[in-house]
C-alpha cells in the first residue's frame, strides 16, 4: 500500500564517504529506482528499502533500535539485516541489501536473496486458526516465515478474505481509496504459503481432549495447536427500532460495503456513538458529502479515552467539518426517518449507524474449558489455562509488564503483534508479549498516535499548542506516565513507545523537554 517515495539524496551504489554516516542514524539514498536507506550501527553497515510495506511510510524518518528501525506512521519495525517485517502492522519484508567498505566509503551493491529455515520437526503437525481479523491473519504468516510447514487452516464466519479492517471507518468508506486496496493479501499468497480457510463457517464446539474442533459445515479439524482468535461483536443497544433494515453497524467488509450503496442516494446519516470508530465514520462520511449528526450521552467526544483537551480538539475539527453533534444526549426510539432523543427532540436521517463499541467473543473459549474474566484470560505466551490453545487479539487478557496489571485491549495493531507472538509460541519459542500497545486514528487530514494504555488516569500534561495541530499529551496514574497522545510528533510518539518498553520515566520527560527545545527555544 501506499506509493513509492521519490528518490532523494546519494546514488548509494556508487558510494558514500564514511564520515556521513552516524550512528544510528539513517541516510536516505537510493539504489536504481528504490529508495534505500544505510544505516551504521556498531561498526557494521546496513542497507533495506527506504519505504514501509504497511502504508508506504518513510523509514528515513524513523528510529533506529539495535539492529532494527522502526516506522514513524504506524509503528512497524524492519530488520536491518534482512529487511524482514519483525513486528505489524507491516507484514510484509523490504529489500536487504549487500554492503561493501571500500577504503573511506561504503557501497550498497546487490540485493540480498530471503531464504526461510524450514522446520522439520513441524512436517506432521497442524494448527488450527479460528478468526480471520488481525490476530487470527497474522499469526498464520508468522508461522510460514519462521518456518512452519505443517497445515494451517484458518476458521472464519466472515465469507472474505482477511482485509485491512481500520480502513473500513477510514479512507475507504471515504471512498478515497480503490477496493483492492483493502484485502491484506491476495488469494493466490494463500494458495502459495498453503493457508487453508474455511470462510462462512462457524466454530461451533473445541474438544480440548480429543484436540478437535467441530465446524458448522460439519467438518471436524484435529490440531496439535488451536489459537482462538475470535474478536468481538458490535453491542447492540437496547434501542426501540433499532433491528431495522436502515440501522447498520460496522465491523466486517460486507457493513462497510452495504453503508457504501446506502450513501450512493442517501443525504442524512446518525451515528450513535462519538468514541473512536463513531468520529471516523463521521470523518469518512462528510467527505461523501452527506449530513451527518453524531448522538452520544457524554458531554465531550472521548472523554474518558483521551480527556477534555484532545476531546475538544476532535469536537472543534469536526465541528468545522459540518458534524452537527447531540452531546449529553441518548436516543429514545429509531424510527423510519428519523430518531428521537430523549429531550423529545427529533432528527431527521436516511439511515443510522451503531458505533457503541464492541464485546469479546469469549463463548467457545469458555466452553472449552479457558478460563474467562472479561476476556480470555492468557499468562504472557499468551497461552490459555487449556494446554495446546492460546488466544490473541480483542479478546484475549494478559499480564501486561508495563502497567503491572491484566489487561485487554481492542486495537488493531496489538492484535497483529499478538498473533504474531502467538504463533511463534506455538512453535515452542516461549516469547513473551511485551509490547506497548500502539493505535493510530484518522480524522479528516489528521491522524493521531497513541502509545501505551490507560484507562484510569488521574492527571494529564499537555505539551505544545492543541491549536497548532503539534503537541502531546501525556496521561499520568498514580504518578507514573501510562500513556502518551501525540499529534505531529511521529518521531516523539515512537521515542516514548522506546521509553515505556523500557520502563525509562525520566527518558519519557526527556523526550518531551527536548522536543519543546528544539521547537520552540
Amino acid at each position: 500500500m501506499g506509493t513509492s517515495a521519490e528518490l532523494k539524496g546519494p546514488n548509494l551504489s556508487k558510494g558514500v564517504d564514511l564520515s556521513e554516516l552516524r550512528e544510528d542514524k539513517s541516510l536516505l539514498g537510493y539504489v536504481g529506482e528504490e529508495p534505500v536507506i544505510l544505516v551504521r550501527h556498531d561498526e557494521e553497515y546496513f542497507a533495506i528499502g527506504a519505504t514501509c510495506s504497511h502504508y508506504g511510510g518513510p523509514l528515513a524518518d524513523g528510529l533506529v533500535v539495535g539492529e532494527t528501525v522502526h516506522c514513524p506512521w504506524h509503528h512497524a519495525c524492519f530488520d536491518l539485516r534482512t529487511g524482514e517485517a519483525l513486528k505489524a502492522p507491516a507484514l510484509n519484508p523490504v529489500s536487504a541489501y549487500n554492503v561493501e567498505v571500500r577504503g573511506s566509503k561504503v557501497f550498497v551493491t546487490s540485493k540480498k536473496e530471503s531464504t526461510v529455515r524450514p522446520r522439520e520437526w513441524s512436517e506432521s503437525q497442524r494448527y488450527v486458526i479460528v478468526g480471520s481479523g488481525a490476530a487470527g491473519t497474522a499469526a498464520a504468516i508468522m508461522l510460514r516465515k519462521q518456518g512452519f510447514i505443517g497445515s494451517i487452516t484458518i476458521v472464519s464466519e466472515d465469507k472474505s478474505l482477511p482485509y485491512d479492517r481500520p480502513n473500513l471507518s477510514k479512507d475507504y468508506l471515504a471512498g478515497n481509496i480503490p477496493e483492492d486496496w483493502v484485502p491484506l493479501e491476495t488469494e493466490e499468497f494463500y494458495q502459495t504459503h498453503k493457508i487453508h480457510f474455511e470462510l462462512s463457517t462457524k466454530a461451533e464446539k473445541v474438544d480440548a481432549h480429543r484436540r478437535s474442533v467441530f465446524l458448522s459445515n460439519g467438518k471436524t479439524l484435529r490440531y496439535d495447536r488451536l489459537l482462538l482468535a475470535t474478536g468481538g461483536e458490535p453491542i447492540h443497544p437496547p434501542i426501540p427500532g433499532i433491528k431495522q433494515d436502515h440501522v447498520f453497524y460496522l465491523r466486517t467488509l460486507q457493513d462497510c460495503q452495504r453503508i457504501i450503496g446506502r450513501t450512493s442516494w442517501a443525504q442524512k446519516v446518525v451515528i450513535v456513538g462519538a468514541g473512536f470508530i463513531g468520529l471516523e465514520v463521521a470523518a469518512a462520511l462528510r467527505q461523501r458529502n452527506l449530513e451527518v449528526h453524531v448522538v452520544a450521552p457524554e458531554e465531550m467526544p472521548l472523554l474518558k479515552v483521551v480527556g477534555v483537551h484532545v476531546g475538544s480538539v476532535l469536537h472543534k475539527l469536526h465541528e468545522e467539518h459540518g458534524v452537527i453533534f447531540h452531546l449529553g444526549h441518548t436516543i429514545k426510539e429509531i424510527r423510519q426517518r428519523s430518531v428521537l432523543l430523549d429531550d423529545g427532540h427529533s432528527v431527521d436521517c436516511d439511515f443510522v449507524i451503531v458505533g457503541t463499541g464492541i464485546h469479546p467473543n469469549t463463548q467457545l473459549a469458555e466452553q472449552a474449558g479457558c478460563w474467562v474474566e472479561n476476556g480470555v484470560l492468557v499468562n504472557e505466551y499468551l497461552e490459555t489455562s487449556v494446554p495446546g490453545i492460546f488466544a490473541a487479539g480483542d479478546i484475549a487478557r494478559w499480564p501486561d509488564p508495563h502497567s503491572q496489571r491484566s489487561i485487554r485491549v481492542e486495537h488493531w495493531e496489538v492484535a497483529e503483534r499478538q498473533g504474531q507472538t502467538a504463533a511463534l509460541n506455538m512453535m515452542g519459542d516461549r516469547i513473551k508479549f511485551q509490547d506497548v500497545p500502539f493505535f493510530w486514528t484518522q480524522h479528516y487530514d489528521l491522524s493521531l498516535g497513541y502509545v501505551g494504555h490507560s484507562d484510569r488516569f488521574d492527571r494529564m500534561d499537555v505539551m505544545g499548542d492543541l491549536n497548532s495541530r503539534d503537541f502531546a499529551v501525556a496521561y499520568y496514574e498514580d504518578q507514573k506516565v501510562a500513556a502518551v497522545l501525540t499529534l505531529g510528533r511521529d518521531r516523539e510518539s515512537l521515542l516514548v513507545e522506546e521509553a515505556i518498553g523500557q520502563y525509562d520515566e525520566k527518558k519519557i520527560h526527556e523526550i518531551f523537554h527536548q522536543h519543546e527545545r528544539d521547537h520552540h527555544p
